[in-house]
């Protein structure tokens, strides 16, 4: 993306705690109408990063912008919402009161209404925060921080507590609110919440940012394919093929991994005319992510080592 869309940077930013090195010179860009996505293993420095961004704390060394101003210049801070992991709201107000005193601390605040219907929450708006369940306030939260009508939006582990259904519901609300125009910078240990909704993907580690991409790109990492299918041919013949790296019986169906997909079912293909149910599935972001850390961590070890 051209720097011209760039709403948020780190550039070359270092932050410690005492002895502990949480960024070591990260750089990281967000982009107008884009979701990011953050991952990492905990303590790589997502939470740092965003902290630095909202203005929370102050960088070591380094640059960090929002809207090409200081992150604690009240013009940049109208201009985003936060959803963090903890909130301490006043467990008395109404839901209602909640959205409303948030919108009026911004210039151009969306309705209650609009918040409510946003977040799905039309029929908890008379109802005492404190009275909700877990799930019901992450959802006020998410309310009240659309409240502002952000430009920038901060989702930190938005969906932790939320049963499936108000999930998807979230993730259709985020979804609409990128159509928008709205930027999102998302955090979450949900790998398949990252691969439903980001635009791009920051994995962090010891940090820095260790890859970067659309969700497609990073999953090309993995250059190893999984095929399902049902076959006469007993496991143990295919897993003597040259090209293929594992083959097993899974709930009646066989799964193969292989680096050489096509090759091994043309294979398959040609000796069984029964074949059937065939799929064939590339690495999802899970795997990508654990082979992109785990690669890391590798060369951290290797450059210790010398």
């Amino acid at each position: 993306m051209s720097q011209d869309t760039c709403i948020a940077r780190l550039e070359g930013v270092h932050k410690r705690y005492g002895a502990v090195t949480a960024l070591d010179g990260i750089n990281l860009t967000i982009h107008r109408g884009e979701l990011l996505a953050l991952l990492g293993p905990n303590g790589a420095g997502k939470t740092t990063s965003i902290s630095l961004l909202l203005g929370l704390h102050r960088a070591d060394q380094g640059t960090v912008s929002l809207f090409g101003k200081d992150p604690q210049d009240i013009e940049a801070r109208r201009r985003i919402g936060v959803m963090l992991q903890s909130a301490n709201l006043p467990p008395t107000l109404k839901v209602r009161e909640l959205v409303r005193v948030t919108a009026s601390y911004y210039p151009n605040p969306r309705s209650v209404a609009e918040c409510a219907t946003i977040a799905g929450i039309t029929d908890l708006l008379d109802r005492r925060y404190v009275a909700l369940s877990g799930g019901q306030q992450r959802r006020v939260q998410f309310a009240m921080a659309l409240a502002g009508n952000p430009e920038l939006l901060f989702l930190d582990e938005p969906t932790v507590g939320l049963d499936l259904s108000a999930r998807q519901a979230l993730w259709a609300s985020i979804r609409s609110l990128v159509a928008s125009g709205s930027s999102v910078v998302l955090t979450t240990h949900y790998l398949e919440e990252a691969e439903a909704l980001a635009d791009r993907v920051c994995v962090i580690a010891r940090g820095r940012v260790i890859s970067e991409g659309t969700v497609d790109a990073l999953r090309a990492h993995v250059s190893v394919r999984r095929i399902r299918c049902l076959t006469s041919v007993p496991a143990e013949t295919i897993a003597a093929w040259p090209e293929v790296d594992t083959a097993s019986q899974q709930q009646g169906h066989m799964v193969i991994a292989t680096q050489h997909a096509e090759a091994v079912v043309r294979r398959l293909l040609a000796i069984d005319a029964d074949l059937a149910e065939l799929e064939v599935q590339r690495a999802g972001l899970a795997e990508a992510f654990t082979e992109i850390t785990r690669d890391s961590e590798a060369a951290n070890a290797a450059q210790e080592a010398a």
